[in-house]
């Protein structure tokens, strides 16, 4: 019998026979990891298995590449806490269903866990969301591209690929990832992404919802085109609901 415990997010859970659920978890030490957990269509494990719970994870199975089954322990839930905000709502969901499209299954990136944490923690704690208070937005976007990174994705947003200025970064090539200052960007407009001032700054806060957009638009373009994604699939369902909602607040702000 080979078992482990690690402490786990709860990334998604589906129903599997009568009253039992295949869990995928990111752990702490053992990467994006499924199992079964029995009696989870339950009452008692609804909320243990919500997108963005913390739960204490044991994992055993008679051999490596079996399934295996998992006990679960709540150690802190988050999907409660987001309840009344829709908007930190679609952000726990569209952070937990990247991570389990993006990462490979068994390959530990602790950095990654450290990360998703660190992030359900703000929109756990964080004030009211929406087009008045944009640092969750900010926070979201930057850990995006930070997922990229640690997959082996990371864009260059440090100087300008083509003049090496580090400063009016303004625009990002499409096929390269690399930063383009406004002055050489100008012949290439049409072809390039937009970069929000605010990705350049460590702690910076969006001004509006449009910067949003534009960050969303960044990683997305590169999440999709990547091989994180199989062919002929997209973005889970749950990032395409948040992209939505982010839209439409950039659509109500330039309303008079």
């Amino acid at each position: 019998m080979i078992e482990w415990t690690d402490r786990a997010i709860v990334l998604s859970a589906r129903p599997h026979g009568e009253d039992a659920v295949v869990a995928s978890l990111l752990t702490a030490d053992h990467g994006r990891h499924g199992g079964v957990v029995r009696g989870g269509q339950g009452r008692k494990l609804r909320a243990t298995l919500e997108p963005g719970t913390l739960v204490q994870a044991h994992w055993k199975a008679r051999l490596e590449d079996h399934l295996g089954a998992l006990s679960l322990e709540t150690l802190a839930g988050v999907a409660g806490l987001v309840l009344s905000d829709r908007d930190r709502l679609a952000a726990l969901a569209s952070s937990c269903a990247l991570v389990d499209v993006v990462l490979p299954e068994r390959a530990p990136h602790p950095e990654v866990f450290d990360s998703l944490l660190a992030l359900l923690d703000s929109l756990a704690h964080g004030e009211s969301q929406g087009e008045d208070d944009l640092a969750w937005a900010g926070t979201l976007a930057r850990w995006e591209l930070d997922l990229l990174a640690a997959v082996g994705f990371g864009l260059d947003l440090s100087r300008c690929a083509i003049t090496g200025k580090t400063e009016g970064l303004s625009h990002v090539s499409p096929r390269t990832g690399r930063a383009v200052c406004r002055e050489a960007a100008e012949p290439w407009l049409s072809r390039l992404l937009p970069l929000p001032t605010f990705l350049l700054q460590p702690e910076g806060c969006p001004r509006d919802g449009g910067e949003v957009v534009q960050a969303l638009a960044l990683s997305g373009h590169f999440l999709e085109t990547s091989p994180l994604v199989p062919p002929g699939k997209t973005l889970p369902a749950a990032r395409r609901r948040l992209v939505d909602r982010v839209a439409r607040w950039a659509t109500i702000s330039r309303v008079p």
